[in-house]
């Protein structure tokens, strides 16, 4: 396991001696600040694995450090200390998200145990992390249509090379875990994988996000900060949605792109990164050049290899695979049985557009696992999908003509083949002559409806011998889903009564 570092921050110099043996001891790569902001000014600079930071310090305090840096997804484990500690301090310490709070004077065996134990569980978050991106990764690239097989020759092809990449296509195909696959295979795959997404950062502070700044270059900069690039240095930076860049931020990343080479907002001294560049967008770049709002040279520069991520309507054979491995991954999110999804439900699915691409499939996994006990019907479909998709035929179930089938006394005298027929109910049966006997304009439309309903399936029910599985096959729907409705509509019909 490496060493682990730890960064300690407070005014007062004999304590951050104290600690600073204490845990040299431990084997631990101690650095040292004397002020909240020189200790920004460090975390900002060098990644730490714990940060340890007096609660009370001149000038920032550590409770306000600490919600300073609270955001940032790359934030150490944080151990607060005080000498005089409040209820008050270690509940606002606890809610901004620190992993202990330590009285001083501090003892020695708690130090140890407390430091040893964060060290611990910044490593385990840090799996888990990997974990994670690695599985977002693999459900991405699932799929055998030729469209998958085509993505995943370019990027065994390219990843291994230092080619600029430029990725297109619209919202939610999966352009991030393509790029994240290019990284995982190129000689920087240990190095850092930086994502930023251009459209969801405000064009007066992306060079501030990408370059970093200089200390007092604008209101609120209190202390010199390093920009995504640097912090990409040797590893690969994804720049998403590169079409949403301000001109002024588009000319400074042509400049990197040329000879790795920019200024900090604020700053005069010439930096210098070793980057591989992948972009994305879900605009026509070239039509976003002919109207003046994308440069270029930029876009020559970054469209060496360009790879094409279809919308999933294209490659509909693989979402019966995507949906499998969705349900098995959120199930294990949130702690529950992975559901089972029937064959007409499947099918629909099968067809739909998805015009929010992978991101709105697993968003409806997401509401299954949910939302469902056991298996997912067409019941439990959402209403986008049912009222754009039509049922077809049952699967083994031949075609006929439409005919006309009267009441019997016993479901064996039907044909197997009943479940597949439009069926026209004869005039005896009294739940259909209910319906024709209501008065125009006697009820709201809700209610009518309700009624209708129950009477036509009480009529099929009758129709088939109250046959509830020929019934559920006749009327297409699951027949757990049927036997919710009557005793729903039964449950409506006694109230309206």
């Amino acid at each position: 396991m490496t060493c682990a570092n730890i960064l300690i921050v407070d005014d007062e110099k004999n304590i951050c001696r104290t600690v600073r043996m204490v845990l040299m001891d431990e084997d631990y790569e101690i650095e040292t600040a004397s002020s909240a902001e020189e200790g920004l000014s460090k975390l900002a600079e060098h990644p730490y694995d714990v940060l340890i930071a007096d609660v009370q310090m001149s000038g920032m305090s550590g409770i306000e450090m600490l919600d300073h840096i609270r955001e940032d997804d790359n934030r150490p484990e944080i151990i607060m200390m005080s000498g005089h500690a409040t209820l008050n301090d270690a509940v606002n310490a606890t809610r901004l998200g620190a992993f202990d709070f330590l009285e001083k004077p501090i003892d020695r065996e708690r130090l140890i145990l407390t430091v040893r134990n964060a060290v611990e569980r910044h490593i385990l978050s840090q799996r888990v992390q990997s974990l994670e991106t690695a599985d977002e990764r693999y459900c991405g690239m699932i799929g055998n249509s030729p469209a998958m097989q085509k993505i995943r020759k370019s990027v065994e092809v390219v990843g291994p090379t230092m080619g600029k990449v430029l990725i297109l296509g619209e919202s939610g195909v999966g352009k991030d875990l393509v790029a994240r696959s290019i990284h995982a295979l190129s000689q920087r795959a240990k190095r850092s994988f930086v994502k930023v997404n251009c459209s969801a950062i405000p064009s007066e502070l992306i060079e501030s996000e990408l370059f970093g700044h200089e200390k007092g270059s604008f209101t609120g900069a209190a202390v010199k900060k390093r920009g995504l690039f640097e912090m990409a240095d040797g590893g690969t930076i994804f720049l998403d949605e590169i079409g949403d860049m301000s001109l002024a931020a588009q000319a400074k990343v042509l400049r990197v792109l040329q000879n790795g080479e920019f200024t900090r907002v604020g700053g005069e001294k010439l930096e210098t990164v070793d980057v591989r560049v992948i972009a994305a967008t879900n605009k026509d770049l070239k039509k976003a050049v002919a109207e003046g709002t994308f440069r270029e040279d930029l876009y020559f520069r970054l469209n060496v290899v360009p790879i094409h991520v279809p919308p999933l309507r294209e490659r509909l054979e693989d979402v019966p695979l995507l949906i499998n491995v969705f349900l098995k991954q959120i199930a294990m999110e949130y702690g529950r049985p992975v559901l089972n999804v029937s064959d007409r439900a499947m099918d629909l699915l099968s067809r739909y557009s998805y015009p929010g691409n992978i991101r709105e499939l697993r968003n409806i996994c997401e509401r299954f696992v949910i939302m469902c006990s056991d298996t997912v019907t067409l019941a439990d479909l959402p209403v986008d999908v049912t009222d754009e998709v039509p049922l077809m035929p049952l699967p083994d179930t031949p075609q006929a003509e439409p005919t006309t089938v009267t009441p019997t006394e016993s479901a064996p005298q039907i044909d197997d083949t009943a479940a597949a027929l439009p069926i026209t109910p004869s005039e005896d049966q009294s739940p259909m002559a209910e319906i024709a006997a209501i008065k125009p304009g006697s009820m709201p439309l809700r209610d009518f409806r309700a009624i209708a309903e129950f009477a036509y399936i009480q009529a099929t029910l009758k129709l088939l011998g109250n046959n509830v599985s020929r019934t559920a096959d006749v009327l297409a729907i699951e027949r757990t889903s049927l036997h919710r409705k009557l005793k729903k509509l039964d449950g409506d019909r006694e109230n309206n009564d």
